[in-house]
């Protein structure tokens, strides 16, 4: 059966954010979606505002009578455990169980799909890319990984010639889509716990690039035949050039194969994100979308939650970053730096995955000593088990500041509001995003 065809669609791991880019994709179909998730989070409270049904206890019980495997498709994340008691039943009554991946792709694949794919950069990307469609009334659909800021959706919905899609590295999901166009953005070692080893990452990538049917785009430096390169004040067949800031914006002209067009702004910080835009310009150039239409749309994008978010006060400013890679940190605090060359900048991190520590702990520990003081929080272990060891005081250890402590998320706040600086960053993947309102809160009291 097509995906496109059945009644239900039952979400394990529904609280994913791409997980409710599908969610929302096929409720805009008119379907009933509804689903599984281990923990209430605002994004889930946000779709079941939404009318999709969620619960929060794994339990076979709780698995309406109505669906059955003619007429429910079940679509799960790589993070949902083997011993899923929902998921098991389902597979044990012969209903169709697919992977996230495996239903992006059958979606995208009769369609003009463009992947966006990288270790950094791709949700900035295809956010962009998926906004520029928008603005310039193609028909399209962006399946994204992160809130698209300008839509609060993790999916801009315009019509369903045009697919963009973020494509995903972990698990090789992105193996599964079937691209006409696709950008790749960056590649650094990461998943380690999935590949073992960086020459196993870029190999994936290598095999991405080659499902490529049309066109590949890809930053300068990665080594990829038969495409076209995209950069920053560096040869390249699009080049960001004659940069400057414009009323604490970036502005920039571009120089393509066949022209060259002029006065192009970003309102996001930090030079990666001028690249995210350029290639995403690059694509719509490719496309034959008018240049005006590209410019005023890329003025207008506002960004992507817990994407440097910026929130300013009276004499404070706080910033919220989803940057959860040493490489990740470090462009970030580079941003905050260029920005606010002179301000005291205080961070409060959160690691993400104990492998991922394990793997980068010199690397973690270059990146967090660039800041004035930190707030190093406990391990955010998501779908792993404690490794020996493996612990932020270990990390912290390594750190060669002064002014930095561990601490729990829950000591946080209050910790937070002893402390002096200019420049609040708070930074991770995991659960650390609850800070954000009670921050948020207590500054505006302030």
């Amino acid at each position: 059966m097509n995906v496109l065809d059945y009644t239900y669609y039952y979400f394990i791991g529904a609280g994913g954010i791409g997980m409710s880019a599908l969610e929302r994709y096929f409720k805009s179909l008119g379907k009933n979606v509804l689903g599984y998730d281990k923990t209430q989070t605002e994004l889930t409270k946000t779709l079941m505002d939404e009318g999709i049904e969620i619960h929060f206890e794994d339990n076979v019980a709780l698995i309406p009578t109505e669906i059955n495997p003619n007429n429910t498709l079940v679509i799960y994340t790589p993070a949902v455990p083997s011993d899923h008691q929902e998921l098991n039943y389902f597979r044990a009554n012969s209903f169709t169980v697919l992977k996230r991946s495996q239903v992006l792709g059958e979606i995208t694949k009769h369609t003009y799909s463009i992947g966006v794919a990288g270790t950094h950069g791709k949700t900035t990307t295809s956010s962009i890319l998926g906004h520029v469609l928008k603005f310039a009334e193609v028909k399209s659909t962006a399946f994204l990984g992160g809130v698209a800021e300008n839509y609060h959706s993790s999916i801009i919905l315009n019509g369903g010639e045009v697919t963009v899609a973020e494509a995903d590295e972990f698990d090789r999901s992105f193996l599964r889509l079937s691209p006409k166009l696709a950008i790749i953005t960056s590649i650094d070692a990461d998943h380690l716990d999935i590949y073992g080893e960086r020459k196993e990452v870029e190999k994936s990538f290598h095999e991405f690039g080659q499902l490529v049917e049309e066109k590949l785009f890809v930053r300068k430096g990665l080594n990829f035949s038969n495409s076209l390169t995209y950069g920053v004040e560096e040869e390249a067949d699009y080049v960001a050039k004659n940069v400057r800031i414009e009323d604490g914006h970036y502005v920039f002209d571009v120089q393509t194969p066949t022209k060259e067009i002029h006065n192009v702004g970003i309102l996001l910080p930090g030079r990666h994100n001028m690249e995210n835009a350029l290639a995403a310009l690059a694509v719509a150039d490719y496309m034959g979308i008018d240049e005006k239409k590209i410019i005023e749309a890329l003025a207008e994008f506002k960004g992507v939650k817990r994407r440097f978010n910026r929130f300013e006060y009276t004499d404070k400013i706080y910033i919220d970053d989803y940057a959860h890679h040493p490489n990740e940190l470090k462009a970030v605090i580079e941003s905050v730096r260029e920005l606010y060359p002179t301000k005291k900048l205080l961070l409060v991190f959160q690691p993400h995955l104990y492998t991922r520590t394990r793997d980068f702990v010199n690397e973690f520990a270059e990146s967090l000593s660039a800041v004035d003081e930190l707030v190093l929080l406990d391990i955010y272990p998501a779908r792993e088990l404690p490794i020996e060891g493996v612990t932020s005081e270990w990390l912290l250890s390594k750190i060669t500041l002064d002014q930095k402590k561990v601490c729990s998320l829950e000591g946080a706040m209050d910790l937070l509001k002893t402390k002096k600086f200019d420049i609040l960053l708070t930074a991770g993947a995991g659960n650390i995003d609850t800070l954000v309102n009670p921050i948020k809160e207590w500054l505006n009291e302030n």
